[in-house]
């Protein structure tokens, strides 16, 4: 495991490792943050064609270091099937995969000495927000909230009326058609959930101020359902 030293705030510089996940033979490369002292570690589960090094996720992911919360960014897809995804795009919508190296990556945080005894909390983006809200079906005793961030609940399906875990969905208020879909994917959530819709932002939260609202937004939501104080 290397050491890399990441400056994430004004004030405050944090130690992120870079980690390699296991995924059954597969290997996925990993930027884990472990804030002193914290108690819980988010996952981040990111939208289609992306990665772990999503400038929107990292941005989200100080805030949560900051709130002293564990990060690890994580890539969903291999190199190679990433090379391949690129120009077919065959891996990017596949839900099921993704779901289950989020299940993986569960697993890994669970056997790792530095995160074995963190509560665990899912960010997911896009797509992301499917396969964290079916992974959290996979493990229930393990995943304590999931907030999703412009995100696609309604591609998790069947698995909707199983989640456990206590759920933000986080959409821009210029997002009339993922606003439709999140509406519709919570009817069918049996458990805590929320929606907050962000004025006037669009999909990617692009606009000034809008992504440090989802930030926030996530920031709290983890902290009130996943963080012990004593």
């Amino acid at each position: 495991m290397k050491l890399m030293s990441e400056v994430l705030g004004n004030d405050t510089a944090y130690k992120t490792s870079e980690v390699v996940v296991l995924a059954g033979k597969d290997q996925l490369g990993g930027n884990l943050t472990i804030p002193a002292e914290s108690n819980v570690i988010v996952l981040f589960v990111h939208g289609s064609g992306s990665s772990r090094f999503s400038s929107r996720n990292r941005f989200v992911a100080k805030t949560l270091n900051d709130a002293g919360l564990a990060t690890l960014l994580f890539d969903l897809l291999t190199e190679e099937e990433d090379e391949v995804d690129r120009f077919t795009r065959e891996f990017r919508f596949d839900i099921p995969l993704l779901a289950r190296r989020l299940v993986n990556a569960i697993d890994w945080v669970k056997n790792f000495e530095s995160t074995q005894a963190l509560r665990i909390g899912l960010f997911g983006s896009s797509t992301g927000a499917a396969a964290a809200l079916i992974g959290s079906t996979k493990r229930p005793n393990e995943i304590g909230a999931v907030v999703s961030r412009g995100g696609r609940p309604d591609l998790a399906g069947d698995a909707l009326p199983n989640v456990r875990a206590p759920t933000l969905l986080i959409i821009g208020g210029n997002d009339p058609v993922v606003i439709q879909l999140n509406e519709e994917a919570s009817n069918l959530l049996a458990v805590e959930h929320q929606i907050e819709i962000v004025p006037g932002a669009t999909h990617l939260f692009e606009e000034p101020g809008k992504l440090e609202q989802v930030a926030k937004l996530a920031s709290d939501w983890f902290v009130k359902h996943l963080l012990r104080t004593s």
